[in-house]
């Protein structure tokens, strides 16, 4: 979509301005503007030049040095350029994309101001993101983190390709290099957290090294919090800075606007960096040097008067987490942040405020600074335990606060002691068995042993393979979850169809105690249009509990390992159960196509509170 341009053009620091670093000197050359061109703005600084299409704001092409990095074959509209998506674009609101081009630097700063003034009608937007298009012939080694990078297949690759159960993946067949033959592409394959989605990118070799990085150093206008789950790079060459998406979570995470609603938020900033060497040997060193500009702090902060000014507020504070039988300890490595006000873990679906997180140190210290003024809830959650925490009072966030909450307790969900227990409570199926991949169909960037072995195409269909004729059986106590809980309740394909599936979890009880409450805590890492029924010691029984038709997630397809995380805590009766060995039954009971289904993240079993 075209946006309104706004360009500032730096010489020296400014008071609108602050910068963490500030590499100009008296010999560098000063920042330029060019309009002679029609119906363009070129601005350079020596280094890098940035020629935009005028009013509309495309990025039309970069150059560092003679050649640009954008795709010339593309259209203007289609090399670089900000992007919404919203189901009524007639009534788009102000949209400011406003470009910074300081002296010194080897790139510039893009950021978007969205504004809706009163009057504007009713509208929902799924997605909003800047999009990057390079020169597809000389771009060909993708980067997205130290142990994600590799020498890239074509678009030309692609659409010789078979495609397979989705759009987005296909089986290489023909490609132009035969190192990528049998191979499945996959954008969602390159999908990486908000919290760590700092540096992505690619490198070209032709005529000499040449880097384009895109540069985040922090997440704040990013929607759904520190661990939703978004594209970055991928085959084009493609390289994308997602703000908002329902990707990994749904619809929930649209953002709503009903008719008349004002909303005025900043997105951004992030950098463009462009870095060269001389020697093609070293090309990989790009990589690295673009890792060493988010780590020494080359990124600006926007004041208020352009609607974006982190503040001096902070948060010092010791988190606890308190478990049954014991005294309080220390809630190590916690989550907490502050997001909009909502209920606890509502964060996950949260896309119109800002947010800010950080994790705690080993001791349950953490801090949080440079928030935007306004009012927030505060929200944990601890690795290690079950449930969400939000602190009972809503937190006023006002320029140059600096607050202390002292010491917050938090009571995760439990009725008993744990009888015995699947998993580790992470928010993740990461930790449970990942089959290897089909050999037909291998991203060879992923290691079968290796901790990105999930990210690979079709791992939802080896369950049928391992399962062929009957479901999963789980001796609690006896077999190991790493080796015997598949990743995915996913259904079992059967003669071109897929059928409903039962996992069956056994246990022993020595006793039963008369009159007393059982607790089944069930927590999913990720659900997509399932729905999970429990029975107890009768597999033809009307069902115990129903999660009801959940999720749209999509992880299973998307190789997430994980999207919304959802808890449920189910009390069950002493005449469920009985003295000596016991069955719980879980069926997904959706069985239409291969991605129904779900991911568990940990399950427990409690006695009663005097066991």
């Amino acid at each position: 979509m075209a946006v309104q341009l706004s360009i500032i053009m730096l010489g020296a620091c400014s008071e609108r301005l602050t910068f963490r670093r500030f590499l100009a000197s008296p010999t560098t050359p000063p920042v330029k503007l060019n309009t002679k061109i029609p119906q363009q703005v070129v601005i350079e600084n020596g280094v890098v030049s940035v020629n935009l299409s005028n009013p509309e704001g495309y990025i039309i092409q970069l150059y560092t040095g003679k050649h640009g990095v954008l795709d010339n074959k593309n259209k203007e509209t289609d090399r670089g350029y900000f992007d919404v998506v919203w189901n009524d674009p007639s009534s788009k609101a102000g949209m400011f994309e406003r470009y910074i081009l300081r002296r010194g630097d080897s790139g510039f700063y893009s950021y978007i101001i969205f504004n809706r003034p009163p009057g504007f009608p009713r509208v929902v937007v799924d997605q909003i993101r800047i999009v990057y298009k390079l020169d597809e012939n000389r771009f060909h080694y993708m980067a997205i983190s130290d142990n994600r990078q590799r020498y890239m297949p074509t678009a030309q690759d692609r659409s010789m390709g078979q495609e397979l159960a989705y759009k987005e993946a296909v089986l290489l067949n023909h490609p132009s290099e035969s190192q990528f033959k049998g191979e499945v592409d996959d954008k969602y394959e390159y999908s990486i957290e908000n919290k760590d989605n700092k540096v992505h990118g690619w490198i070209s070799n032709d005529p000499s090294p040449v880097g384009f990085w895109l540069i985040t150093p922090s997440n704040e206008f990013r929607n759904a919090g520190p661990v939703k789950q978004d594209l970055t790079s991928h085959v084009g060459p493609t390289t994308l800075s997602m703000f908002v998406s329902t990707h990994y979570v749904g619809k929930d995470a649209e953002i709503s606007f009903a008719e008349g609603e004002t909303y005025t938020k900043v997105f951004g900033p992030v950098f463009v960096y462009l870095n060269t060497v001389s020697n093609k040997q070293q090309f990989r060193s790009l990589w690295s040097d673009a890792v060493g500009q988010l780590e020494d702090g080359l990124m600006i902060s926007l004041d208020q008067k352009i609607s974006f000014h982190p503040i001096n507020g902070e948060q010092w504070q010791e988190c606890y987490e308190s478990k049954m039988g014991g005294k309080d300890q220390p809630a190590s490595s916690a989550y907490v942040g502050l997001a909009m006000p909502g209920y606890a873990g509502s964060w996950q679906t949260e896309s119109k405020g800002y947010q800010f997180w950080n994790q705690a140190d080993k001791e349950g210290h953490f801090l949080i600074k440079n928030i935007v003024p306004g009012v927030y809830n505060l929200y944990a959650w601890v690795p290690g335990f079950i449930g969400d925490y939000k602190y009972a009072t809503k937190i006023t966030i006002k320029p140059g606060d600096n607050i202390n909450l002292n010491s917050i307790v938090y009571n995760p969900p439990r009725n008993g002691p744990t009888l015995w227990e699947i998993g580790s409570p992470d928010r993740s199926a990461a930790e449970f068995y990942i089959p290897d991949p089909n050999p037909m169909f291998r991203n060879r960037l992923y290691s079968d042993n290796g901790p990105d072995k999930f990210r690979q195409y079709g791992l939802w269909d080896r369950y049928s393979e391992l399962f062929p004729d009957h479901d999963l059986v789980y001796t609690a106590g006896v077999d190991d979850y790493r080796k015997n809980w598949f990743f995915a309740h996913v259904n079992r394909k059967t003669n071109n169809t897929y059928v409903a599936t039962t996992w069956q979890i056994q246990f022993q009880l020595q006793n039963i105690i008369p009159g007393g409450n059982y607790t089944l805590q069930l927590a999913l890492a990720s659900a997509n249009n399932a729905r999970v029924l429990v029975r107890f010691n009768d597999p033809n029984r009307p069902y115990y509990f129903s999660t009801g038709l959940i999720g749209e997630d999509n992880a299973i397809a998307r190789h997430g390992i994980h999207g919304l995380y959802r808890l449920y805590t189910i009390v069950v009766g002493c005449n469920q159960l009985v003295k000596g060995k016991n069955v719980i039954y879980l069926t997904q009971s959706r069985a239409t196509d291969p991605f129904e289904g779900v991911m568990y993240d940990y399950i427990r079993l409690e006695g009663p509170s005097k066991y």
